[in-house]
């Protein structure tokens, strides 16, 4: 998609682009700029927030400030305009620049032109420039359809006279995607109409710019009784429900007792995941309880190593270690199954994923090759891995790729768990505290430390006797370290 156009003033328009791969929206965090503001080539102006991470957006461009188009909290559309600067530096006031971008028809619409056909924005000579690692599909680039815009021409009349009356019902003015456009729906909405076998270019959408909606997918597989062939054209409006003609109750909320909190980015992305794991890939998880009480002595001597100074250890290095050399010994562990395939996929790297709690919610980036990083190596990725995460500044790529990840539950005092896996994923390995207990160790009881270990795995892929050998050889390596290099 196309993240900016120029008119012929010099007022370049920048788009939100895909910050991601194939999503649909962002919301704006927060602006750096304001207008009157100048601007250089690679300055970041704003940053988003997407269903995966939080993004600063540079601007590709130098310039003044003229507009900006939605304020901070605002949830905008890939591809629609969010900022318009001067590139030609002139002095001219916000929202007075000549030839300057369209406002937003809820804020000042735009009085309607019979017969005038929609403009579409110039697109500039040559190969349109866009921002590094924002690179979309050429399919994407096409304008989506104005609110309010007129049906084409090509339909039939019936057909345009029956849009008109089910937008008048539906309180819009959208009709089905013209002949030759994709139409606008996003990837769960695509994927319930090809269930349910429903044409799309057929849906009438009632969603904002021409979004078609759950509902409108519901919606065209209802029953209805057949009309006449002309009747459509001439039916002031169709007999509507009594249920829907009833005014919807009010709901009222004691805020002095409740707290509503909207569900979106990051954590929504999250649940839908976490949903879509757990109804998908049959769960088993396996525990042991282990003495690590070696591990922890180890953990210490390491602090004072110069190999390691400045550097992370804790029993979390160590732990991950230990799943890197229990995967290797056990390979077939390491894997992920492709439904539409109909394939199990071996995978032959490790990417390494950390589940890291954050303010805006659990994000799991991992670390990539993990398997070919030594020691001193994964303590720096892991270093950077949760200091970037805390920071809410955590790439989209960062969570891509990841083949088997670590929850650390302990931290929170918690003995263990049952982890959901990550989608695509094959194992999460739980991690429960470390605490100081009896145990009988060479035929006496004695303190030791000791934690529980919990291995979620996708049984279609893994069976127990597959997943009793990975959660052993971690529990072994725990009690006797000195495997870490016997087994590497």
């Amino acid at each position: 998609m196309t993240t900016m156009t120029e008119n012929a003033s010099g007022l370049r328009e920048f788009k939100m682009p895909d910050v991601g791969e194939g999503l649909t929206e962002a919301e704006i965090l927060k602006w750096y700029v304001q207008p009157g503001d100048t601007v250089t080539d690679g300055q970041v102006v704003c940053e988003v927030e997407t269903a995966k991470a939080a993004v600063e957006l540079p601007i590709p461009y130098d310039g003044v400030v003229r507009e900006l188009h939605f304020p901070e909290g605002t949830t905008v559309d890939v591809g629609q305009v969010i900022i318009a600067v001067d590139v030609a530096g002139g002095s001219a006031p916000t929202g007075q620049t000549p030839g300057a971008v369209e406002t937003p028809a809820a804020e000042a619409p735009a009085a309607p032109t019979p017969q005038a056909p929609v403009a579409e924005e110039p697109k500039p000579e040559g190969r349109t420039p866009v921002l590094v690692g924002y690179g979309v599909a050429e399919a994407s680039t096409k304008r989506r359809p104005r609110k309010g815009a007129e049906v084409p021409a090509q339909k039939p009349e019936t057909f345009q006279a029956a849009t008109a009356i089910q937008g008048e019902l539906n309180g819009h003015g959208h009709g089905s995607a013209p002949v030759g456009q994709r139409p606008l729906a996003k990837p769960p909405v695509r994927k319930l109409a090809k269930d349910l076998g429903v044409d799309l270019a057929t849906i009438t959408p009632s969603g904002p710019d021409g979004i078609i909606t759950r509902e409108d997918v519901h919606a065209a597989v209802a029953p209805a009784p057949a009309p006449e062939p002309m009747a459509v054209a001439t039916v002031t409006a169709p007999p509507v429900p009594a249920q829907a003609q009833a005014p919807a109750p009010v709901v009222t909320y004691d805020t002095a007792r409740e707290t509503r909190i909207p569900i979106k980015g990051v954590r929504k992305a999250t649940a839908a995941a976490m949903i879509g794991s757990a109804f998908t890939a049959p769960h088993v998880t396996e525990f042991v309880t282990v003495d690590v009480t070696r591990t922890m002595k180890l953990v210490e001597e390491l602090k004072q190593d110069k190999e390691m100074q400045g550097l992370r250890v804790n029993p979390l290095l160590l732990i991950a270690k230990a799943l890197l050399v229990a995967i290797k010994r056990n390979p077939d562990v390491n894997a992920s199954w492709d439904e539409a395939a109909q394939e199990i996929v071996l995978k032959h790297y490790v990417n390494l994923g950390i589940a890291a709690a954050t303010p805006r919610g659990l994000i799991v980036p991992n670390i990539k090759d993990a398997h070919t990083k030594t020691l001193p190596q994964l303590a720096a990725s892991l270093g950077e891995l949760v200091a970037t995460a805390r920071e809410g500044k955590t790439s989209p790529a960062a969570m891509q790729g990841g083949t088997v990840t670590i929850t650390n539950v302990g931290v929170f005092g918690v003995d263990t768990g049952t982890p959901i896996l990550n989608p695509g994923e094959s194992a999460i390995l739980a991690i429960g505290a470390i605490k100081l207990q009896p145990w009988v160790h060479k035929g006496k009881v004695k303190p030791r430390q000791v934690t529980t270990l919990a291995l979620s795995f996708d049984h279609r892929l893994v069976d127990g006797e597959l997943g009793s050998k990975v959660l052993a050889d971690v529990a072994a390596i725990l009690e006797q370290p000195k495997r870490l290099i016997t087994w590497a």
